[in-house]
């Protein structure tokens, strides 16, 4: 784990969105984060119907694994995860800028 005086913002300026599509749930945001804003766990089954044929396969062949945000609030910008994540699931976005794409809106879980 890093140390949390590497990250530039105050908590709750940017969020880690994950794209679905891409996450495979290998966990190395979860090891890398200095302020435990990921967990890992299955996608529910009602939230994997927007996911696209290649997303589905990845999905069924991860056991559906992914990981989550529950700790949302925290994150500090610091970019440990966006670089650590081995299928470039994970992007920062400025609360509050409109980025909600649907492939990495917030999972229910992850509230």
């Amino acid at each position: 784990m890093m140390a949390s005086r590497e990250c530039r913002q105050a908590p709750g300026t940017f969020a880690p969105r994950i794209d679905r599509n891409r996450c495979e749930g290998k966990g190395d945001c979860v090891d890398v984060c200095p302020v435990q804003v990921f967990s890992l766990g299955v996608l529910p089954a009602d939230e994997r119907v927007g996911l696209s044929l290649r997303g589905r396969l990845k999905g069924w062949a991860h056991g559906w694994q992914q990981a989550f945000t529950p700790n949302l609030e925290a994150c500090e910008a610091c970019g440990h995860c966006v670089r650590a994540c081995p299928e470039d699931a994970i992007t920062l976005v400025r609360v509050g800028s409109g980025h909600n794409h649907p492939h990495h809106a917030p999972h229910p879980a992850d509230r």
